[in-house]
C-alpha cells in the first residue's frame, strides 16, 4: 500500500541523490522491476549492478542515473524510510504505484503529482488519514494540505 505524507515532514529523506551514493547496493540494479523503471524512465540498460547504458551519457555508474530513478530505487529497496518523492516528475508516478501495490511505503510530496487521469489506485494520505482512489478524488485532499504548507 502507497501512503503520502503531504508538506514538511521530519523524518523525510529530502537529498535522494547524496543518499543514494552513500547507500545503494549494485544488486538493487539487478532486479526485473528496476531494469524496467530505469529502462522507461532514463531510456538506459542496465548492464550490470554496477554499469548502466545510457544513448545519451554511455556507460554510467548507477550514480550518474537520473534523481527520479534513484528515488524510485530508494524507495523499493528501503521501504521502511520516507524518501521526499518530488524529486521525480510525473513520469515516475506510475512506479510508484507499482512499487505500492508490491509492498507497503510511504513517500513525501511537496508538489501535486500526477498519477494520471484515468488510472485507478489506492493511496492514504497520512496527514489527514482519507484513502484516495483516482486523481479526482486525490486533487481536492491533496491540495488542502499543500496549500496549509504554503500558509506556513
Amino acid at each position: 500500500m502507497l501512503t503520502i505524507i503531504y508538506g514538511d515532514v521530519e523524518e523525510s529523506i529530502y537529498n535522494t541523490s547524496v543518499y543514494f551514493k552513500n547507500t545503494y547496493e549494485p544488486e538493487w540494479l539487478e532486479s526485473k522491476l528496476a531494469k524496467r523503471m530505469i529502462k522507461d524512465v532514463d531510456d538506459s540498460d542496465v548492464l550490470s549492478g554496477e554499469c548502466i547504458n545510457s544513448p545519451v551519457l554511455g556507460q554510467i555508474p548507477p550514480e550518474r542515473l537520473s534523481g527520479g530513478v534513484k528515488t524510485l530505487l530508494l524507495i523499493l529497496n528501503e521501504p521502511d524510510k520516507v524518501f521526499n518523492a518530488s524529486t521525480c516528475g510525473d513520469n515516475c508516478a506510475k512506479w510508484i504505484l507499482e512499487i505500492g501495490s508490491r509492498i507497503d511505503v510511504t513517500i513525501n510530496l511537496r508538489h501535486m503529482m500526477g498519477f494520471g487521469k484515468d488510472t485507478e489506485f489506492e493511496v492514504t494520505i497520512k496527514n489527514g488519514g482519507e484513502i484516495a482512489h483516482s486523481m479526482k478524488e486525490l486533487l481536492p485532499i491533496a491540495s488542502k494540505y499543500l496549500n496549509a504548507m504554503k500558509q506556513e
